[in-house]
């Protein structure tokens, strides 16, 4: 009973407020008390859960500063020094503590000298005379030296200055405008000049050309078009064509030539291309070299592949072996300028060489002679055989310009031309079982062709659209890979429609100014092309991912062909000169 009393007591007085525990609400005072009592026991009960009470961190909105100057504040640190409250100039953190003074730091004036691109001067100089006198340096050859202590000490070509008496940019009198001849009265037909009108004085002297001649191209003179056979100018224009063997008998015990496929070789080089799953290269095996100048292009012989055909800038055309001594068979000598593209008859047994001399010549691959020579008198870009077996003696000639011809070669005769493009033709592919073909040309178009008939019956022409100067067709004639010089394979039907495959888009490498040739592996489940950095890449057909590239060459790759009948090997030529053979 005392305990109880003495409970209430302390509850009472403790929430019994100002009022005092005789006041009216002592009783709900002690109630209360009670009810906080219980509160504190379950919190107890309840362990630590509760988070504790969280501390203000306190935060000073003006921290003291160091006011004084640091160009008279020498500062030293000290060897356990880990924090620097403020910026101190790098003389003093690398000054020694004692000792004589730091013998790597550089003196102040070769401060303004250890830079990227070369010496650092202070001068005070405004923008108007600095530009006068880099007009003058650049114009003239001399101008002030502006670091000379007096102001007359010029640098540069002295005899030039005093052809003009030292005088800079902005103190030489400009030549008197010429005055325009007038336009003429409109009405009149003949005597209108218009913005055409020249100047007074003035005395042009243009080459007379033909009225079906656009462009004028410098006629070739009789010692040109027959050569003179001295190795100058004019010679492997016409008559001087020749070939040289690299070897001991063009025959072997049984009387045949490099033309035979080999038995011996391992693998069937007369079976159908794309049987077999093919696979990415990982090693370089060989390395050809012959050409002094860049390789353009290489082409396999139809059929068995055994001998690779390459066109150089040295103006010749060499026929490698593929197998067995992997060796120069037979150089082409006959173009006084390099050779831009190659292409072989269905059989092999002959093949075309276009060179940048304005020639295609005809050649025969065994015998190594020159049997034809054709030429429109302009740079014939690409050349391509009808791959029909009764028009082997067709074939068409994409040219500078912007016409395809279409030449006979049983009488060496034009036979037909194709005069639709804007820009020099830069391919010929045929499509549609070789009844079509498409060509692109520096115009930024795609246009397609009825085979004889000098109408175009497909025009692609994209806003977005670059030129495309290399296209390869698929081994099943079901898709076009078009090289774009924005960086990106792009796909084309190769059927009716010739839409662009907008799902497949092949992206990763350089080639913008290049015309480097893609190319599709026999199986067609890989895309590979090279790039101007020397590298080949490897596309997945399905997926578009790249799933390799390696370092192939030491300047741009220019073509890449893939082995019909082997699972891995790779053929690459660059602009090094070299021919290399990936397996």
């Amino acid at each position: 009973m005392d305990s109880l009393a003495q409970y209430g007591s302390d509850s009472d007085g403790e929430g019994a407020g100002p009022s005092g525990p005789s006041g009216p609400g002592s009783g709900g005072a002690g109630s209360g008390g009670a009810a906080r009592a219980h509160g504190a026991a379950a919190h107890a009960a309840a362990g630590s859960s509760a988070l504790p009470p969280s501390k203000r961190t306190k935060i000073d909105l003006a921290p003291d500063v160091l006011t004084q100057d640091l160009e008279t504040f020498a500062y030293v640190p000290a060897v356990t020094t880990t924090e620097v409250s403020f910026n101190v100039p790098f003389s003093d953190l690398s000054k020694p503590i004692q000792g004589p003074a730091n013998p790597f730091v550089a003196p102040k004036a070769m401060v303004n000298r250890n830079t990227m691109t070369g010496f650092v001067e202070d001068h005070n100089m405004s923008e108007q005379t600095f530009n006068q006198l880099h007009r003058t340096f650049v114009n003239f050859g001399y101008t002030l030296d502006p670091d000379a202590e007096r102001p007359d000490q010029f640098v540069g070509d002295d005899q030039r200055r005093a052809a003009k008496n030292g005088a800079l940019a902005g103190e030489i009198k400009t030549a008197e405008k010429k005055k325009r001849k007038p336009k003429g009265d409109p009405s009149d037909i003949e005597g209108y000049a218009g913005p055409w009108a020249g100047y007074e004085g003035e005395q042009l002297e243009l080459p007379e050309r033909t009225a079906d001649q656009e462009t004028w191209v410098p006629e070739e003179s009789d010692a040109d078009a027959a050569g003179s056979g001295d190795g100058k100018k004019g010679s492997g224009s016409r008559g001087t064509e020749r070939s040289i063997f690299h070897g001991k008998t063009e025959r072997d015990y049984q009387g045949r030539t490099y033309m035979h496929v080999p038995n011996d070789a391992g693998v069937d080089l007369r079976g159908e291309p794309g049987s077999q799953e093919c696979f990415l290269p990982k090693q370089l095996i060989h390395t050809w070299t012959g050409h002094t100048k860049g390789v353009n292009t290489i082409r396999y012989f139809p059929g068995s592949a055994h001998l690779l055909l390459s066109a150089g800038m040295d103006g010749m055309v060499k026929l490698w072996d593929v197998y067995h001594d992997r060796r120069c068979l037979r150089t082409f000598i006959g173009h006084n300028s390099g050779v831009r593209d190659v292409c072989f008859t269905n059989d092999g047994t002959k093949f075309l060489s276009a060179s940048f001399d304005r020639w295609i010549k005809l050649w025969d691959t065994e015998t190594g002679k020159c049997i034809s020579r054709f030429t429109t008198k302009r740079v014939p870009y690409c050349v391509k055989f009808n791959p029909d077996e009764d028009k082997q003696n067709l074939f068409l000639a994409g040219c500078q310009d912007r016409k395809i011809y279409q030449f006979d070669v049983n009488t060496g005769e034009i036979v037909q031309e194709y005069d639709q493009h804007l820009g020099a033709v830069n391919t010929i592919t045929f499509v549609d079982d070789n009844r079509r073909f498409v060509t692109t040309s520096d115009d930024k178009t795609i246009r397609a062709w009825e085979f004889g008939i000098p109408i175009t019956i497909k025009y692609i022409a994209e806003p977005e659209m670059h030129s495309m100067p290399a296209v390869s067709l698929s081994n099943n004639r079901k898709w076009l890979a078009c090289q774009s010089l924005d960086n990106q394979i792009v796909i084309y039907s190769a059927r009716d429609r010739f839409r662009i495959n907008r799902k497949k888009v092949f992206r990763g490498h350089l080639v913008a100014g290049y015309a480097c040739q893609p190319n599709f592996s026999p199986d067609s489940r890989f895309v590979m092309s090279g790039d101007s950095e020397g590298k080949v890449w490897f596309w997945d057909w399905k997926t578009c991912k790249v799933v390799k590239k390696f370092k192939a060459h030491n300047g741009v790759v220019m073509s890449c062909e893939w082995h019909p009948h082997e699972t891995s090997k790779v053929a690459t030529c660059s602009w090094d000169g070299t021919i290399k053979f990936w397996d």
